[in-house]
């Protein structure tokens, strides 16, 4: 995000004039850079009666991010925070009553710091992070708390929603469309070079890819801990994710059942499980970062949503980051580490394919993804910026990276981020302004 005139910006043009016609002077607004300074997540837990989170409120995992965030974070005031957005899909219960407000609350933030919720099913957490990243753009914040949560558990997918009526009769979507598993067995039917054979040897690289990255400590620094209680067995203090198997080998995959199709192709080895689990991310405007001392891991270069067909919603990525990056001024060979929400094994393929980029690409989700740590809806945005984060500081060859992932009922996400480690990072800190030592590299 380059600085420029807004498009309300106008330099030439008359002062507006009140009705009793005095002069007014106009005042020119440029975008200001926004920064990503920090995200935590909890540990992903399964859903279900089983899972580590049962018994345990949505809100109060938010709340443990947020508590972590600002001990992460000394140097930061708690009255500095201007906003805090959190997502949740299904609003009801403890992932209601206005969750940013309430969050903030009970995380002992100063009640002058104001809060909202906010809906875009999986891409909430990322949509969070982009409306606030907006906000500050425009000069309405300076630092904000953004970020996500889902317990399945208490809220599984769809439950107690209400589709209108109207969406069958006057046939807007296909039926199968408002079942996410559906729509992967309709992309496999569109690209049947994307084989079961590649979406589960997929499957196993990314549960290999997470085993090989908790090993090497790359997972747990962003991890909050999150101490939980069950009748009977006491208290637990939750560490790590609890979805991974590590050790799936193909042949194990091969051998499950396909729940969407008879002889189908997604499985619940190829695709991500239904999970529990809160993130939050700490964002600021450049200049706000540096006052008060902050870090910068990432810097907001582009962002963009696009809508397609809600029965083949996995290949939504492709069209949002073909806009991102025009917006950009990038190709995609400019970007060199890619974290892709894993759905479905077949919807990041499809992405790969589209844009000419092999399987096992080094640049694609280095820690593995959802399918082996989870998806918990909501607030997967945000572990994706997470992971970028801590690439970016491993990698400083590395100047673009992007987070995308698509969204039920037919959309894409995707936000490109800068490595301030990079010899070329566009931006310098200490004079708050945009530069581009490559040409076409301005956001």
């Amino acid at each position: 995000m380059s600085e420029r005139p807004s498009s309300g910006s106008n330099t030439g043009a008359m002062p507006a004039s009140s009705r009793n016609g005095s002069a007014k002077p106009t005042r020119n607004r440029t975008v200001r850079e926004v920064v990503f300074v920090d995200g935590v997540r909890t540990p992903f837990g399964r859903a279900g009666e089983k899972g580590i989170y049962a018994g345990t409120r949505a809100d109060d995992l938010v709340v443990k991010c947020i508590r972590e965030l600002m001990r992460r974070n000394p140097s930061l005031p708690a009255e500095r925070i201007d906003e805090v957005a959190i997502a949740a899909t299904t609003q009801t219960g403890d992932q209601g009553l206005t969750i940013g407000r309430t969050a903030a609350l009970l995380a002992g933030l100063p009640r002058t710091v104001p809060g909202f919720a906010i809906d875009r099913m999986c891409a909430g957490a990322m949509t969070a992070v982009t409306t606030t990243a907006s906000g500050i753009g425009f000069g309405a914040y300076d630092v904000v708390i953004a970020g996500g949560v889902e317990h399945m558990g208490n809220h599984p997918m769809g439950a107690g929603a209400d589709p209108n009526p109207r969406f069958m009769s006057e046939r807007i979507v296909d039926p199968a469309a408002l079942n996410m598993g559906n729509t992967a067995e309709n992309l496999h039917d569109r690209f049947p070079a994307i084989t079961k054979d590649r979406t589960d040897a997929y499957a196993v690289a990314s549960q290999d890819k997470l085993a090989a990255a908790y090993a090497k400590d790359q997972i747990q620094p962003d991890l909050v801990p999150v101490a939980t209680m069950k009748p009977g067995q006491g208290w637990t203090v939750n560490t790590v994710d609890e979805p991974p198997r590590p050790g799936t080998s193909v042949d194990d995959l091969a051998a499950l059942k396909t729940p969407f199709r008879a002889h189908g192709r997604v499985t619940a080895g190829n695709a991500a499980g239904l999970n529990d689990g809160a993130t939050a991310a700490l964002l600021a405007s450049a200049d706000a970062a540096e006052e008060l001392g902050l870090p910068v891991k990432m810097r907001l270069v582009s962002y963009a949503f696009a809508g397609v067909e809600p029965e083949v919603m996995g290949i939504g990525p492709v069209p949002a980051t073909e806009k991102a990056l025009k917006n950009a001024g990038l190709g995609i060979e400019d970007i060199g580490l890619f974290e892709i929400n894993e759905a479905f094994a077949v919807q990041v393929l499809s992405f790969l394919d589209h844009f000419g980029i092999a399987d096992d690409d080094p640049r694609v989700n280095r820690y593995g993804g959802a399918i082996a740590v989870g998806h918990p809806l909501a607030s997967s945005g945000v572990r994706l910026m997470n992971q970028l984060a801590r690439q970016f500081e491993e990698d400083p060859t590395v100047r673009f990276g992007m987070t995308t992932m698509c969204i039920g009922l037919g959309m894409g996400a995707t936000v490109i981020w800068e490595n301030p480690h990079h010899a070329d990072y566009g931006f310098d800190i200490d004079k708050a302004t945009a530069t581009t030592t490559e040409t076409g590299a301005a956001a």
